[in-house]
């Protein structure tokens, strides 16, 4: 099964996401900063990275930038997955490189839904 990292600093957040995977049969990779995000996607490949927007430090903008265009990670999507609802945050976040952008509270039949629709495309 796909392995998917969840980069968020919020515990809470990082953990409903985590549930939702791993009760949908995915593997699970956890990073807290986008720095670490970075890191270990270099490092570990998954096959797609879930991210956060508001983080200290490199926020989730900036992390999606350097890793869509690092060739060494460039071909593992991003979905962006915040609390940032605003349409210009979307647009933004598009730019940047994520393949899709999601608000939470995400339902867990969307996020299984988009996360299989971007694995298979």
């Amino acid at each position: 099964m796909a392995q998917i990292m969840i980069v968020d600093d919020s515990p809470t957040d990082a953990h409903v996401l985590k549930s939702m995977l791993e009760k949908n049969g995915f593997d699970t990779l956890m990073a807290d900063s986008g720095y670490k995000g970075i890191e270990k996607a270099r490092l570990e490949k998954p096959d797609l990275i879930l991210m956060d927007i508001v983080m200290p430090g490199l926020n989730g903008f900036q992390a999606t930038r350097q890793l869509t265009s690092d060739p060494k990670t460039a071909d593992i999507p991003v979905i962006i997955v915040t609390s940032k609802n605003q349409e210009v945050d979307k647009v933004w976040g598009m730019r940047q490189g994520a393949k899709d952008y999601v608000t939470k509270p995400v339902s867990e039949n969307d996020l299984i839904s988009i996360i299989n629709s971007t694995l298979t495309n």
